[in-house]
């Protein structure tokens, strides 16, 4: 097949690429047997198959975040790497083949730096040491990098002479910052974070758009194939459908498919977004922006349950000139209180995370009847649950495509689009309006 099989000296003890043995090719074949299984007979009722699965046309050093935890070593030492499979067993990692290649190296130099300026690492057992995680991002389209150094107290021992070390080392860091977490938990990332040096974010691009990016942001972690994820939501929203190569071939062009009927109602009128579990604002903001080339007004609600969240979004709105209102609340409880006041979206986005929607959400979609909605998901399980839901509301698929965004692992997203046909638009609105009378 033409691809050559990497290997890693820790890929048995560290488990985070379970299928790194097996050659890409198959893994895809995998996923998308995966899919076919999942979500095809709900496509084949309405004549939709699964499209080809979106693969990378190079599965290494595509995560653009990288995370290590710290635990005590012999002689005062830190150390650094991943946990051992289903342990919290530290297995010691000189280089990575999934990471920005100079991820991991940043985060051994810090385990190296906290051994030499006695800055203990935490011990999870006892609750007591200092330092117990570090996050690096790298800049997909940019130079920019964020280190988020996560202590178990509001200062390191000798925090500056510690930093300036670190900074000579790596001085193509942007931005190193503080975050604490005191608590007793899993969770790597408290909520207060303050700045060591140099930035308290970073900035990235995606189709044109600028993101910035704080240490507690919620951004993807293989950029290049959220290019991908995210063009096929754009042709879900605005109905245009690009032309995969075969077509292109066998038609002689390079344009695209477009759904007339709908593509055409847009120009007339505000294209209404409802952008659900929206992070920080990335697909409505790709979605707005996509939309004013195109000459279409926009009125785009994004709604996400956290705060940071959100404050990045509205950020991250006003650098890239989109008009938006970011709501901070629970997607569920808004979407339904919008039901409830009778609110009508043309399109509803959600990319809601690995548990999936709820039925009560779901079911306010119906009651809205957007003409579209574009599910986005990371687990074909939850998802192929929650369209039940959606076609029991009339909705129809249109469109089901995987797209490939963590190689060497059994995890695949998917997008799907579905519609819903005029006269259910028409029927739902008035059951709706009946309900609530």
């Amino acid at each position: 097949m033409g691809y050559r099989t990497p290997t890693c000296p820790i890929a048995r003890s560290c488990g985070g690429c379970e299928w790194l043995s097996v050659p890409y090719p198959i893994q895809l074949k995998r996923k998308q047997q995966q899919v076919v299984e999942l979500l095809g007979p709900l496509g084949e009722k309405f004549g939709v198959s699964v499209e080809d699965i979106r693969g990378m046309r190079e599965p290494r050093a595509f995560r653009h975040k990288a995370v290590t935890p710290f635990a005590p070593g012999t002689r005062g030492r830190v150390r650094s790497g991943f946990y051992a499979l289903g342990t919290h067993r530290i297995v010691a990692c000189e280089a990575c083949l999934v990471e920005d290649p100079h991820a991991r190296d940043i985060l051994n130099d810090v385990a190296r730096l906290a051994s030499r300026f006695n800055v203990r690492a935490y011990n999870e057992d006892r609750g007591r040491g200092t330092l117990r995680h570090a996050v690096i991002r790298t800049g997909y389209a940019t130079d920019e990098m964020l280190l988020t150094l996560v202590a178990n107290g509001q200062r390191l021992p000798h925090e500056r002479e510690f930093v300036s070390a670190l900074q000579r080392l790596h001085p193509k860091i942007t931005g190193i910052v503080l975050n604490v977490n005191q608590r007793r938990t899993n969770a790597i990332l408290g909520r207060e974070t303050r700045v060591l040096a140099g930035a308290a974010t970073m900035h990235d691009k995606l189709l044109n758009c600028t993101f910035e990016i704080g240490p507690t942001s919620f951004y993807q972690t293989n950029p290049e194939q959220t290019e991908v994820l995210y063009q096929l939501a754009l042709e879900g929203i605005f109905g245009v459908r690009e032309k995969n190569d075969n077509e292109r071939t066998n038609n002689g062009d390079s344009g695209c498919r477009t759904n007339h009927d709908h593509a055409d109602s847009l120009s007339s009128s505000p294209l209404r977004i409802l952008d659900a579990y929206c992070g920080t604002g990335t697909i409505g903001i790709c979605a707005a922006k996509e939309a004013d080339s195109r000459g279409i007004p926009v009125e785009l609600i994004g709604v996400d349950q956290v705060e940071n969240n959100i404050v990045m979004a509205k950020r991250n709105a006003r650098a890239n000139a989109v008009s938006a209102r970011f709501v901070c609340d629970d997607a569920t409880r808004f979407i339904a209180q919008e039901a409830k006041r009778g609110a009508s979206y043309d399109v509803v986005v959600l990319d809601p995370p690995r548990a999936g929607s709820t039925p009560t959400f779901l079911k306010a979609v119906g009651q809205l009847a957007p003409k579209r909605v574009v599910y986005v998901s990371c687990n074909v399980v939850t998802q192929a649950r929650d369209l039940e839901v959606l076609l029991a509301s009339s909705y129809k698929p249109e469109r089901i495509v995987p797209v490939d965004m963590f190689p060497h692992t059994k995890h695949v997203e998917t997008v799907m689009t579905l519609t819903l046909p005029i006269k259910s638009q028409q029927k739902m609105r008035i059951l709706h309006t009946d309900t609530e009378t």
